[in-house]
C-alpha cells in the first residue's frame, strides 16, 4: 500500500488527494475480520509531501486493535509534521477496550489534520470523536461521499 515515492499530487490537501487516501483507509477495512460488537475501520497516517508512513486496520492483531491506534503505534519516532490521518470512520472519544481513545492518541501523537468519511454512529458507544478532536485546534475533514463505501463494510452492524 505504501508508495515508494512522495507524489505532490498525493499530499495531504491537495485536489484529490484527501479522497484517494481516504478511499484506501475504505480499502484498508475491508480486510477486518468481521465483528458483530466493533466496526471494521481502516486508517492510515500519510506525511505532508504524500508518503504512506503507517497503516493499521481493525482487529489486525488483536481482538480489540482499533485502525487508528495501530497506525499510530506504527508511526511513533517518525517525523509527521505535516502528516495527515485517514480514517474510514471518525476516531472513537469512548472506549470500552482499552483506556485511552483513538481522538486522544491522534492528539498526543501531535497530528494536527485528520480526514474521516463518517461520523460514528451510536450503536456500541457514543461517538464524539471529531468534535473533540475540532475542539482542540485539529482541522477536521468529513467526505461525506465517501461514507456510503465506508458504511457497507459495516452494514451487518447497521441494519440491526
Amino acid at each position: 500500500m505504501a508508495a515508494p515515492d512522495a507524489d505532490a499530487s498525493r499530499q495531504p490537501g491537495a485536489p484529490g488527494a484527501d479522497r484517494h487516501w481516504l478511499a484506501a483507509a475504505i480499502d484498508l477495512s475491508k480486510r477486518c475480520a468481521r465483528s458483530a460488537t466493533a466496526f471494521s475501520v481502516g486508517a492510515l497516517v500519510v506525511g505532508g509531501s504524500g508518503q504512506v508512513i503507517a497503516t493499521g486496520y481493525s482487529r489486525e492483531t488483536g481482538e480489540t486493535d482499533h485502525a487508528e491506534e495501530l497506525a499510530l503505534r506504527r508511526a511513533q519516532g517518525k517525523d509527521l509534521a505535516g502528516a495527515t490521518l485517514y480514517s474510514s470512520l471518525e476516531p472513537c472519544l469512548h472506549r470500552k477496550s482499552r483506556p485511552t481513545s483513538c481522538a486522544e492518541l491522534i492528539a498526543a501523537a501531535g497530528l494536527r489534520r485528520v480526514v474521516i468519511a463518517w461520523r460514528e454512529p451510536p450503536v456500541f458507544v457514543p461517538g464524539g470523536g471529531a468534535t473533540w478532536l475540532a475542539a482542540r485546534g485539529i482541522t477536521l475533514v468529513e467526505l461525506p461521499e465517501l461514507a456510503p463505501a465506508s458504511m457497507a463494510v459495516n452494514d451487518h452492524l447497521l441494519t440491526r
